[in-house]
């Protein structure tokens, strides 16, 4: 046998084991045994349903709506009177109304401050909202975590889970609907 052909053979036989060691291994796939557990009490809360439904959430939403509107309006009033004093600015330097180049140069210093005035406002007011709902969202995941734990202790539940987590729950499992009747009754209960 020349080198040529033992060459061919080693390889050729190379490849056959590979290639049968990785069917073998492809067909063989590795299972887990699926985990039993008797006894365990499981619910589920849908937070999407929860939240577009329950009132504090909703209360704080509209307030976030409002706020920003407000920022919003304060914020173009300004940028619109700015923008009319840029461009009367630029009338009266074609129109040659500035004494002298000073004059000119002071107020369009003075626009200037103002444009980095409006821009730090408008960064200030986006930091106090994205402040706020930050506080928002602790408010509601507080109040949810706290009413579910209360909720709990009378119904003995060994693990309450997000919806979201799931890809299949059967629907007599969700709490949904029970929470959030606590929820809503409980926030819109009068301070004793």
């Amino acid at each position: 046998m020349n080198f040529k052909s033992v060459s061919t053979f080693v390889l050729s036989s190379v490849l056959i084991l590979g290639f049968t060691q990785c069917s073998q291994q492809a067909a063989a796939p590795q299972q887990q045994a699926p985990i039993a557990v008797s006894g365990l009490k499981i619910a589920y809360i849908d937070v999407d349903s929860l939240l577009a439904n329950y009132t504090f959430y909703q209360d704080l939403a509209e307030e976030m709506t409002r706020k920003e509107e407000n920022y919003r309006l304060a914020l173009t009033e300004e940028a619109n009177k700015w923008q009319k004093d840029v461009e009367d600015h630029q009338k009266k330097i074609a129109n040659g109304v500035y004494s002298s180049i000073e004059r000119a140069q002071s107020e369009e210093n003075r626009l200037t401050k103002r444009q980095q005035a409006l821009q730090e406002k408008s960064d200030k007011y986006t930091q106090e909202l994205l402040a706020e709902r930050d506080a928002n969202s602790q408010k509601i995941s507080e109040t949810v975590d706290n009413f579910v734990k209360e909720y709990n202790k009378s119904h003995g539940f060994n693990i309450i889970i997000s919806k979201a987590s799931l890809l299949y729950a059967d629907e007599g499992l969700n709490i949904t609907a029970e929470i959030l009747d606590g929820l809503n009754a409980a926030y819109n209960q009068p301070d004793k």
